[in-house]
């Protein structure tokens, strides 16, 4: 409770100090920094210097040296160039995990929030089981069934990951269902697929928006753990978390081949937050 008062009373300085013009500015370019990683990843062919699984230079060379940005690992492939289709991978696998939790929880939760009684309870006693499943745990069981590959650690992770989004739409719909222009169009004969659709899930859209931009930091830094022990794609494939496994031990001597993809990972993962931040609060004001 006074951690939730004292964050409304800086609310309050905040917008006391600053200008509503200059708060929703701040907003939009928070927000706006989702497009920018958005274009890094799908222009990274075209940003990379050079082919992310050949050599192109001296093994182990310095950042800035010979005109490696960022140096070469440890089998002389540029650094700068790995990080970008890295960059690539995680980001948009990021979004997949993120669009599929999306479609698949928002439909669970419409429907549980929508029908109600028997049907809620038994969507929402699935969706209980799934959230008890441990993420890191499952991927390693799928991953051990199906075999090693990347898309079968991004099944493991959405499996576990539309529990959440089923949990918010539900509990938007149920809180909505209870509004009296939700109560007129039954009334007026609208069926429950019509009262759903048209005055149900548009409400429930902002808070699932929210959930959706916040997300991302958690999911970028979720793959990377599990690319990091080595359930991502199989090497030589460029992937942040895998490259900073592999080259643990130059951690010492060369520090930037293992460092570099840990940084742009922790990049991402800050991005995602403060985009989802100012996402949050561009919907907050409207």
């Amino acid at each position: 409770m006074a951690v939730a008062q004292a964050y409304q009373r800086f609310g309050v300085a905040r917008t006391r100090i600053l200008p509503q013009s200059t708060t929703r500015g701040l907003n939009l370019a928070a927000a706006s920094l989702f497009v920018v990683a958005t274009l890094v990843a799908l222009l990274a062919p075209l940003l990379a210097p050079h082919d992310p699984l050949t050599p192109v230079g001296q093994p182990q060379l310095s950042p800035g040296e010979q005109g490696f940005l960022l140096g070469t690992d440890s089998i002389g492939r540029d650094v700068l160039t790995r990080v970008l289709y890295g960059w690539r991978s995680s980001w948009f696998a990021a979004l997949v995990v993120i669009a599929s939790g999306v479609l698949f929880g928002g439909l669970v939760g419409l429907v549980a929030g929508a029908v109600g009684g028997f049907v809620d309870n038994v969507l929402m006693r699935i969706t209980d089981i799934f959230l008890a499943l441990p993420a890191p745990l499952l991927a390693i069981a799928v991953v051990a069934t199906l075999g090693p590959g990347f898309a079968h650690t991004l099944i493991a992770v959405a499996i576990v990951w539309w529990p959440f989004y089923a949990r918010i739409v539900r509990g938007e719909v149920r809180t909505l269902a209870a509004r009296p222009h939700v109560e007129a169009a039954r009334l007026g004969g609208a069926g429950w697929l019509r009262v759903a659709l048209r005055h149900l899930l548009p409400g429930a859209i902002p808070a699932t928006v929210v959930t959706a931009s916040l997300d991302v930091g958690n999911l970028v830094l979720t793959l990377a753990g599990l690319s990091f022990l080595g359930l991502g794609q199989p090497a030589p494939a460029a992937e942040l978390g895998a490259d900073t496994a592999r080259n643990l031990s130059f951690l010492l001597q060369q520090w930037w081949i293992p460092v570099l993809p840990g940084i742009a990972v922790m990049l991402m993962a800050l991005i995602g937050n403060v985009a989802g931040d100012g996402v949050r609060n561009l919907l907050g004001d409207r």
